[in-house]
């Protein structure tokens, strides 16, 4: 009896060891370690259309409902119990960018545009420069060989790449055997 008394006091010592062993083991990580280094993969969520504000410009009222679909697109939500109205929504979610969600209603009176209504909408270029991340780019190598780089070749250039197929054959067998 006692040898088992003994050996719960032990287990449960050795396990309460062996847990703050690994909490403080996680402690000791650098900060630049656990930052980035184990965030999952969050893919890029782009919903409906994307309404520049140069597309927003180019509409006119009393425009034709067929040259407000040439300029903005298909709209996103065409209710059949609002006929006269059409919304054009836009999202996207991308990892490290802020989230960026616009909209754009417009309504109709018979065929012609009647009313605008919606968000400040960016311009093309502000929209791209939104969806950048903080992240600088890595360095480019350069291109360009040196006159030195280049003298190390006998002829003064880089050699010629080895072709990557044998030459076709000048003619190829029949398909067919010959009909007797």
């Amino acid at each position: 009896m006692t040898a088992v008394r003994t050996f719960r006091f032990l287990s449960a010592w050795l396990a309460i060891g062996a847990l703050l062993a690994s909490l403080g083991g996680c402690g000791g990580l650098p900060n630049a370690w656990t930052q980035d280094t184990f965030k999952p993969y969050v893919p890029e969520v782009v919903q409906g259309n994307f309404v520049s504000q140069e597309q927003r410009q180019a509409l006119r009222l009393g425009m034709p409902r067929a040259q407000v679909r040439d300029v903005l697109g298909t709209p996103l939500v065409a209710s059949l119990f609002h006929a006269d109205r059409w919304d054009y929504a836009f999202s996207i979610k991308r990892q490290g960018v802020p989230e960026q969600a616009f909209r754009l209603t417009v309504a109709f009176k018979g065929d012609a545009l009647d009313r605008i209504d919606g968000d400040e909408l960016p311009s093309e270029a502000e929209f791209v420069k939104r969806l950048s991340s903080n992240r600088q780019p890595a360095k480019v190598p350069t291109l360009q060989a040196t006159d030195e780089q280049l003298s190390k070749f006998p002829s003064g250039r880089a050699p010629a790449a080895p072709a990557l197929a044998p030459a076709l054959p000048a003619s190829y067998p029949p398909l067919e055997a010959p009909k007797r």
